[in-house]
């Protein structure tokens, strides 16, 4: 796959949480927006462009999200890390099963960065270590399963993210 192709693909995963943070929305919960489609959009994209792009359209879904007022700083570590560890356990692995590893980037991984350094830094706040990980989780989790069975459909409708030029 042509780096443009990855980057109009990342562009496109970066849009399609942004609209979702509006309908159906996300979840706002402890100063958190939850937003499970990120976490769908993270699977996705990780399969499908790997994690450095999955990274930076997460990446830029924070930022839009952020700047459209649908969005937290949380949305940075609670999003960015779920997107790499699926890009790269898909290198490893090349299953859409991977997507279930998409908590382990967001929950543990972007928990702890969210509280130790998102937080207080840049928003001015503490946040318990361990506060945001059931959050983050109960973001991720059911994001995550979204994820697999999209992949899931699309393998079914004949799209496999190794046959493309290039593979992801």
């Amino acid at each position: 796959m042509t780096p443009v192709r990855r980057l109009v693909l990342s562009a496109l995963f970066a849009a399609v949480p942004v609209i979702l943070s509006f309908v159906p929305g996300s979840i706002p919960v402890a100063g958190a927006k939850l937003l499970p489609w990120q976490h769908m959009t993270n699977v996705i994209a990780g399969v499908v462009v790997g994690p450095w792009y999955a990274a930076l359209a997460a990446t830029a879904a924070a930022i839009l999200r952020n700047v459209l007022g649908v969005g937290t700083l949380l949305a940075f570590p609670g999003g960015i890390p779920g997107a790499i560890v699926v890009g790269l356990a898909y290198r490893i692995w090349r299953s859409e099963w991977v997507g279930l590893l998409e908590p382990v980037g967001t929950g543990p991984i972007g928990a702890t960065v969210g509280s130790l350094l998102v937080a207080p830094a840049l928003m001015g706040t503490a946040i318990p270590l361990g506060t945001l990980l059931p959050l983050f989780l109960a973001s991720s989790v059911p994001g995550s399963l979204f994820g697999v069975v999209v992949l899931k459909a699309l393998a079914r409708l004949g799209f496999s993210p190794a046959r493309l030029p290039g593979g992801s």
